[in-house]
């Protein structure tokens, strides 16, 4: 299973640009419909506690995905398959490749302008695969808008993210409270 876990991972990790997003969707694939190591909403769980952790998007999902089925050992084999094959992709274009001879070379800036929108549409699949596993429908899709919007905006107070992650914690809190009442009352 380790074995099996590094491996996935890799592959993962050797064919996919753009970083972690880029990465949710071929992840989701690999680990809930092919291999049903997991069930979509323990998928989503563990995205979730992925996104709250420190540091690499798609180190973190491997870290947590393989913490989940074979503990310590899994998550050092899942996050090992994922960063071994970047690493030496990245090693491998620095020996090679300067930046002077990228912007010299026609070829490879034309390869690098067509790569650029293909990773734009890598990271907006798994936002909206997620959302729609979430149950977030286009009713809702206006908050995430606003929230991009409001940060990218870069106004000091209004342009920090911890705001809106806070404001989006106590207001989850607060409805789930109120929905939790509701039934209750029901």
């Amino acid at each position: 299973m380790l074995s099996t876990l590094f491996f996935t991972f890799a592959k993962i990790g050797a064919f996919t640009f753009g970083g972690g997003w880029a990465m949710i969707t071929i992840i989701e694939r690999e680990v809930v419909d092919k291999r049903h190591w997991l069930d979509r909403a323990e998928f989503l769980d563990l995205l979730a506690v992925a996104q709250s952790m420190p540091g690499v998007l798609a180190v973190n999902i491997a870290v947590v995905i393989g913490d989940k089925l074979r503990g310590l050992k899994g998550a050092i084999a899942a996050s090992a398959g994922t960063i071994l094959p970047c690493f030496l992709i990245i090693l491998l274009i620095a020996m090679f490749l300067t930046p002077e001879t990228i912007t010299g070379n026609a070829t490879l800036t034309a390869i690098f302008k067509g790569i650029r929108p293909v990773v734009v549409a890598l990271i907006l699949a798994p936002v909206f695969t997620t959302a729609r596993s979430s149950g977030i429908g286009w009713r809702l899709a206006w908050i995430p808008a606003a929230v991009a919007l409001l940060v990218w905006s870069k106004i000091p107070v209004i342009s920090n993210p911890i705001l809106y992650i806070v404001a989006g914690g106590a207001a989850g809190y607060f409805l789930t409270r109120r929905a939790h009442r509701n039934l209750k009352s029901e």
